[in-house]
């Protein structure tokens, strides 16, 4: 007997384009899946499923955009800001995903269909125009909305906060419509966890602990920030985490400043949130679903090269609300390094009274 028959399925789509996408739509599942049982959810990466030789060259291309030239995407993105996708674009998507994407909903029958990135929004979207009669729900995953995620036939928005729910309504889009879920995060981030434990698991010392985030961007290693936080190595425990980036990780495994016994490297790692709850301090580029785990875990936060566009805005919303602060300058990181070094028990205690969000 198939245990899943007469469950409600929900089909979830997203991108690659940056691991928050994909991250929110498995967390999303996970908690649908949990809270309900009698539902049962399929996550896909669109472009990786179905054209998995040519997804990877994209987004190698889309990173080395952003890491080289952020201001050139940082005025797309302003300029095309009110903007839905253009026609050339919609039609690209067309041809490369609509048959496949229809062959994919209709042999799965799903009931619902959530999208955490735009563009199997846009798919997604020309689909109903040409008769599908499937609810989409479009989860926006930044602390902004750029125009690209609006869509005429998206039933629910799920939205991060009320500025964003704000702003969609300023655009035409009914109350109705819009959902304040905040960004979803994975369960096991609103947890506890033994903290001797998960020291012992990742060969971690119990000191003053600060979580690099960034690497797979290829960001850590050859950035200024990296000077500053190694003349604090011997009193200091720093783990660098470079996510699928392997050259990023071997090449900071031959650096010599990196080879010492308050440092660990780590790759790819879904257990980030454990990390979170044996640091005092994440220091991370401002992504939606990276400071919404922060947030979620009640761990303070520096961000740094905000991409201009929608991490500015994620920054914004942070600092504002303080959760975090930009690095703008060396003194940002000697202060929170020199008080985490000076008044850890402090900042121990002060940590174990925050509830988790």
């Amino acid at each position: 007997m198939d245990v899943s028959q007469g469950k409600k399925r929900v089909l979830i789509l997203s991108e690659g384009f940056g691991a928050g996408h994909t991250q929110a739509a498995y967390a999303l599942a996970v908690t649908l899946e949990r809270r309900c049982s009698h539902i049962e959810t399929r996550v896909l990466e669109l472009g990786s499923f179905l054209h998995p030789t040519i997804a990877p060259w994209i987004f190698h291309a889309y990173k080395k955009t952003l890491t080289s030239q952020p201001k050139l995407y940082g005025k797309l993105y302003r300029s095309q800001y009110k903007k839905s996708l253009n026609r050339l674009t919609q039609l690209a998507l067309h041809r490369i995903f609509y048959a496949q994407t229809a062959a994919i909903i209709g042999q799965w029958e799903p009931q619902a269909i959530v999208c955490t990135h735009p563009f199997p929004s846009v798919v997604v979207s020309r689909l109903k125009r040409a008769g599908l009669a499937i609810p989409l729900c479009t989860v926006i995953t930044d602390y902004d909305v750029h125009g690209t995620w609006i869509s005429e036939e998206v039933n629910k928005y799920m939205v991060s906060t009320e500025d964003v729910k704000n702003k969609l309504l300023g655009r035409g889009i009914s109350e109705a419509q819009v959902e304040i879920t905040g960004i979803p995060v994975h369960p096991s981030f609103r947890e506890a966890h033994d903290k001797a434990i998960i020291r012992q698991q990742f060969q971690l010392k119990q000191m003053p602990t600060v979580l690099v985030m960034g690497g797979g961007w290829g960001l850590i290693g050859g950035h200024s920030l990296s000077e500053h936080l190694m003349r604090w190595r011997d009193h200091i425990q720093f783990i660098f985490c470079s996510g699928n980036n392997e050259r990023a990780l071997a090449k900071l495994a031959m650096d010599t400043r990196y080879q010492h016994p308050n440092i660990r490297l780590l790759g790819f790692t879904d257990e980030i949130g454990k990390l979170m709850e044996v640091s005092d301090l994440l220091i991370t580029k401002p992504g939606g679903m990276t400071c919404s785990e922060g947030m979620a875990k009640s761990i303070p936060m520096l961000f740094y090269d905000p991409i201009p566009g929608q991490e500015e805005e994620n920054l914004h919303y942070f600092t504002q609300h303080g959760f975090g602060e930009p690095i703008r300058s060396a003194d940002t990181i000697t202060n929170w390094l020199a008080m985490l070094a000076g008044r850890y028990t402090d900042v121990e205690a002060k940590r174990a009274r925050i509830p988790l969000k």
